[in-house]
């Protein structure tokens, strides 16, 4: 079974405003990423900050709040797959900003995670834990384990659990432009992710 937990409660400071309601064609931001996990993924859990109004979304999508706000996307990633029912045995797990997700990578990271806890992109020397699937069994006791120590960083769970890192050359087998690890950051990131898609800014 593989649920998917989207993540959108950071602070979009380089954004200068929310990404979950950036407009990207008849969709906002949010509510298209939730429906390409939806695709391959169920039930989906998506994780606001405390007071942070989304945008609507199907009545089968949960969401979920951060008990703690600054704590970064360990935080998000504690209260996402404690929020996913009882026996869930894989969750992709993205953010709110990667408009490209492919449901294609998606269930080939299901497929490669095989018996490991975690199957994460190592692509041009960067790991991309927010693109990847997690088994909630073995990653939430590690999770909540480094947020005891205060140790924030999500790639602390790496050498916490069994890890299939999934290479580049994987990836590109269903994804050839890498689109899945594309994560906008700022309005330009922005921009030039509706110009590639053939939208324009709308209000």
């Amino acid at each position: 079974m593989l649920s998917g937990v989207v993540l959108c409660g950071g602070e979009s400071r380089r954004m200068g405003q929310p990404k979950a309601w950036l407009s990207f064609g008849p969709e906002r931001l949010l509510q298209r990423v939730v429906r390409l996990v939806a695709e391959v993924a169920e039930p989906i859990v998506v994780v606001a900050a405390p007071g942070q109004d989304c945008p609507p979304l199907p009545s089968t999508v949960r969401v979920v709040r951060d008990p703690v706000s600054g704590r970064g996307p360990l935080q998000g990633l504690a209260a996402g797959l404690a929020a996913l029912p009882q026996g869930t045995e894989t969750a992709f797990v993205t953010a709110t900003d990667a408009p490209f997700v492919q449901p294609a990578v998606i269930a080939l990271l299901r497929e490669l995670v095989e018996e490991d806890d975690l199957a994460l992109p190592f692509v041009a020397g960067f790991h991309h834990p927010l693109a990847a699937v997690y088994r909630p069994s073995a990653i939430l006791p590690a999770v909540e384990s480094l947020l005891a120590r205060n140790q924030l960083r999500l790639l602390g769970l790496v050498e916490a659990v069994r890890t299939r890192l999934v290479t580049e050359e994987e990836i590109r087998r269903v994804d050839p432009g890498l689109r899945s690890l594309r994560n906008l950051n700022t309005l330009a990131d922005y921009h030039q992710a509706l110009a590639d898609a053939g939208l324009f800014l709308t209000s």
